[in-house]
């Protein structure tokens, strides 16, 4: 799953910042990274967190490791492990979150469940990330554009 979206452009040659799909592993795998921690990471170590696969449950185990290693590698620090949530918003197509829906009528837009189930696990992963208030949120209304819920 090597997919950046035009939202991140501004940093995808550079990979300064985590994007979407190895945020979507993390989660996967449950293990938190901080931007500091990724900022001690080499360019190929960054590409390689890219292009690994965590699609089955063994890979999402060797990804788990092999980001638990990289960590304690590069940082000197343990890697912190998170909840994994066995039934992910974001893979449910049925249901529009209510944190993207509240993000999203903040912006005059309604997201129907239909084009809820049209998106993409990754897609609908980065919109409930790009919601979160934690988050900021600056990309979010250029992702509704990407992903073809409001016109350009």
């Amino acid at each position: 799953m090597t997919q950046f979206f035009q939202f991140e452009a501004d940093f995808v040659e550079s990979l300064r910042c985590i994007p979407m799909q190895v945020r979507y592993k993390l989660d996967t795998c449950g293990v938190k990274l901080k931007l500091a921690q990724w900022n001690q990471f080499t360019q190929d170590d960054r590409r390689l967190l890219v292009e690994l696969p965590s699609n089955t449950e063994t890979e999402v185990q060797a990804y788990r490791e092999f980001l638990h290693h990289l960590i304690q590698e590069r940082s000197g620090t343990e890697a912190t492990d998170l909840a994994i949530d066995p039934a992910p918003n974001w893979l449910e197509p049925t249901t529009v979150p209510e944190i993207v829906q509240e993000k999203a009528q903040q912006s005059q837009v309604m997201i129907t469940v239909e084009q809820w189930a049209k998106l993409t696990p990754l897609q609908r992963f980065a919109l409930i990330k790009l919601s979160r208030s934690s988050h900021e949120n600056a990309n979010f209304l250029p992702a509704l554009k990407e992903f073809h819920l409001i016109a350009e």
